[in-house]
């Protein structure tokens, strides 16, 4: 039967996809990928699966939004299993729910597979909860720029600058000078705690910390790039412990297939990322005769 998986690969860490997620990315015909997910994760797909990269970049969209969906549609009437692989989970701001919208237009036949969400498990990773007894009741996720632009933000400032909870702004770098002057225009206090942290659960995680009023400058200073996961509201400056995934060396190993296993089993115990630069293939030559 003909089937098509929204799924969600977590928030950068491959361990974090689920093992719904896995099992599927590992039985399917087609992965539809893009930018956010994983790239280690493609290794876990057959031989013969066919990778279709839709990856999007902040100003450089490789496909409109119209042209993945057409794919999704193009390749679920073709095959018996396609996953479309997305960053975090598919329906907070993925963009899950038009891609949803498109299969059942054209009457196929999806499932949707939640995933880890960035907003939670990269603060969580970094050592900060988003909501904490005494401290933060609530949390809050918007969006960094809306669909009508790639610099639009929401109109709700007067909102949100007067939440107690903490705010977790994701798509947001490219906006983050204007995230914190709109909040601080509308009341919010400027010492208020902010971090803001680059590629969470991954071997090149990095955090910025500050305050509402200099975290900008900090940011910019730093060099972050994007994705990132911005923070705003007194969790922020809170640090329970840090991610072991974060801390981890990498190193590249070049091998068979079955060494490989063997050789990323051994150095992932000692605590370090491994990654396949190359995989090599042994094969007997007899010579005639």
């Amino acid at each position: 039967m003909q089937k098509v998986y929204l799924v969600g690969a977590g928030p950068g860490d491959k361990e974090l996809i689920t093992v719904k997620g896995l099992k599927l990315l590992k039985e399917c015909d087609v992965v539809i990928y893009d930018r956010l997910a994983s790239f280690e994760l493609l290794e876990e797909v057959r031989a013969d699966c066919i990778k279709v990269c839709v990856g999007k970049e902040p100003g450089r969209h490789s496909m409109s939004q119209e042209e993945i969906n057409g794919l999704l549609v193009e390749y679920g009437q073709k095959y018996d299993k396609v996953v479309r692989l997305k960053g975090g989970d598919s329906f907070v701001f993925g963009r899950g729910g038009e891609e949803a919208e498109a299969l059942q237009k054209a009457g196929l036949s999806f499932e949707l597979v939640p995933g880890v969400t960035s907003a939670v498990a990269v603060p969580e990773c970094a050592g900060i909860p988003v909501t904490h007894r005494g401290m933060s009741q609530s949390f809050h996720v918007i969006t960094g720029h809306t669909k009508d632009g790639e610099h639009a933000l929401t109109e709700d400032y007067h909102i949100l600058a007067g939440l107690d909870g903490t705010l977790v702004f994701l798509m947001g770098l490219g906006n983050l000078k204007e995230i914190t002057e709109r909040l601080m225009a509308h009341g919010k206090d400027k010492t208020t705690p902010a971090a803001v942290i680059e590629k969470g659960t991954t071997s090149e995680e990095r955090m910025v910390r500050g305050t509402l009023e200099n975290i900008y400058g900090k940011v910019s200073r730093a060099g972050l790039s994007s994705p990132v996961v911005i923070l705003i509201g007194k969790t922020a400056a809170l640090s329970y412990g840090k991610y072991k995934k974060c801390q981890k060396k990498t190193i590249g190993i070049t091998a068979t297939t079955g060494t490989a296993d063997k050789l990323r089993s051994a150095l992932e115990r000692e605590g370090f990322h491994v990654v396949e630069t190359c995989k090599m293939e042994v094969e007997e030559i007899r010579e005639a005769g």
